[in-house]
């Protein structure tokens, strides 16, 4: 008795058709007949009442079915096992964050990964939230570190909250502080500020121009749709001031003076997502369960 001869039996226990089984298992319909009766053969029964338009199980192939269904899911639980098990030597874990993420977070737990796993390649993709969820939903990413709240719901999405992170105002300190060199500034000083502001489709632009409508004045932007290493460059070249991360500002290094907002100030919540229909490969599990951890 051969494995892929009780494929090829169940397959055709539950369309009833020998045609249709052999479409399913992608092999020829006569060489799927040939098996089917050479398992007959073997076990010295008939499996199936052959009549023109209709195939029905014996009792013998109703006997059958339900043990080869077990057979066949007991050895597709070891294949999963043992893959999992070798995802974790090599394999590739395809991973989505937004650029100031990358900058910020990722960095040391991508190292620590690394040193764990080297045999695993990581894929990592740059992008707006609405752009990293729209990836996951079609199955190009594994996991996806985006902005809450989400622009629009993703009921298809599984979100865990992983931090939530202040913003700060970062400016050259050859220029001018902002606010007037107080330790922290409202967000109603940035109307007297021109600001560096990041492309359009960028978490951290939308935020920071609500937050300035919201305050009563439309921002005047020095220049507009550098990515965060460009931001942070014009800044440092005195062109104007932008609101970043906290963590970006402590990683930037010198050349930037970086001044707090006052409270209630602004922040984000960064979330790890994953498609609810569809578990992570084992390899993206584990940087999942190192990011929840760090």
């Amino acid at each position: 008795m051969q494995f892929q001869q009780l494929q090829y039996f169940v397959a055709v226990a539950e369309t009833r058709h020998f045609t249709r089984a052999a479409e399913r298992v992608h092999v020829a319909q006569p060489s799927l007949s040939q098996q089917i009766r050479a398992l007959e053969r073997e076990l010295g029964a008939d499996l199936f009442v052959r009549a023109r338009g209709n195939i029905a199980l014996t009792d013998a192939g109703e006997a059958l079915l339900p043990l080869a269904r077990r057979i066949l899911a007991d050895a597709d639980t070891a294949r999963q096992e043992v893959q999992e098990l070798v995802q974790l030597r090599r394999g590739r874990v395809r991973l989505g964050a937004t650029p100031s993420l990358c900058t910020g977070l990722l960095p040391d737990v991508l190292r620590a990964f690394h040193d764990r796993y080297p045999g695993i390649q990581l894929l990592i993709q740059e992008s707006g939230s609405r752009d990293l969820v729209r990836e996951l939903a079609r199955g190009a990413l594994d996991l996806a570190l985006i902005v809450l709240p989400l622009p629009a719901p993703a009921p298809a999405l599984t979100t865990v909250e992983l931090l939530r992170e202040d913003l700060v105002v970062v400016s050259s300190p050859d220029a001018p502080a902002p606010g007037g060199g107080r330790r922290s500034v409202e967000i109603a000083d940035l109307e007297n500020e021109r600001l560096v502001m990041f492309r359009h489709g960028y978490d951290l632009r939308e935020l920071t121009v609500n937050a300035c409508r919201s305050a009563g004045f439309e921002p005047e932007f020095a220049v507009e749709g550098g990515e965060m290493d460009a931001v942070l460059g014009f800044v440092r070249a005195g062109l104007g001031v932008a609101v970043v991360p906290r963590m970006v500002a402590s990683r930037a290094g010198r050349g930037l003076r970086v001044t707090p907002l006052a409270r209630p100030g602004l922040s984000r919540t960064i979330a790890l997502a994953h498609r609810s229909d569809v578990a992570p490969p084992r390899g993206a599990r584990e940087l999942q369960r190192m990011l929840l951890e760090r």
